[in-house]
């Protein structure tokens, strides 16, 4: 059976996340029945990445099965017919090999996230950013990102509910960037993060760039390798997964 790479892009608001959970409507249960719809198979996927509920992504990767020989781009335009009404989107689909697995072979992680700062109400970016209300000093946020990059003990910045074997991680980038006079990014790269990780970090960045926190507190909330030692944790609704990393 033709196996397919799916580049997917969605907004996580409508969703209990990337996922399929007991109750509530997952992206990983509207693609399924999607691919059902198209093939009159049952299909279980595979996906890069496993967001939260809220969150959203630009190319998010997923593997399916599809018992259709139709090219490539007639499946991915197929799949978005009875994907609508949700707005979750193919942008691509890809035949690959049939060992390929979107998330085991995936090679590193890239999520950013958008805060928005300003007092006025967000209309365009409301529940697509994170507003606040005060400027923040990205040059202080970027010095402190510094502490979290590398190989560390990330208990500090992990959800409760976190099922990783271990904490240690390698963080391989955190960077703050300003996109405007209101829209600050961070940007982390990894192989893998976290439960709540990336949330967690900013939150924490947040913090800092208000002045409330120095970048020496980020290093001292690192090293304490306790959750309770956590300033903030952002909400979920800034974030997006960017890309999945593969080899060549």
């Amino acid at each position: 059976m033709p196996r397919f790479k799916l580049t997917i892009e969605y907004d996580g608001r409508p969703f209990v996340g990337m996922q399929a959970q007991a109750s509530g409507r997952s992206i990983q249960g509207c693609l399924e029945a999607a691919i059902e719809g198209y093939c009159q198979t049952e299909v279980r996927i595979a996906a890069a990445g496993r967001t939260d509920a809220g969150v959203h992504a630009k190319a998010m990767v997923v593997h399916a099965d599809i018992a259709r020989d139709d090219p490539p781009d007639v499946v991915a335009a197929a799949l978005n017919a009875h994907l609508r009404p949700d707005p979750i989107a193919v942008l691509s689909a890809t035949l690959v090999d049939e060992d390929f697995h979107a998330r085991f072979a995936c090679v590193g992680r890239s999520y950013g996230y958008k805060i928005v700062c300003r007092r006025a109400p967000l209309t365009v970016d409301k529940g697509l950013a994170w507003q606040v209300p005060q400027p923040l000093d990205t040059e202080v946020m970027a010095a402190a990102a510094q502490h979290l990059v590398g190989k560390h003990d990330f208990t500090t910045f992990r959800h409760a509910h976190c099922q990783a074997k271990s904490p240690i991680k390698t963080l391989d980038r955190l960077d703050v960037v300003r996109a405007s006079e209101e829209e600050i990014w961070v940007y982390a790269d990894a192989r893998s993060f976290l439960h709540s990780q990336v949330r967690s970090m900013v939150g924490c960045l947040a913090l800092v760039g208000k002045g409330d926190w120095t970048p020496d507190d980020m290093k001292a909330a690192l090293d304490a390798e306790d959750r309770a030692a956590l300033g903030l944790n952002a909400p979920a609704y800034g974030l997006y997964f960017l890309k999945a990393h593969y080899p060549d």
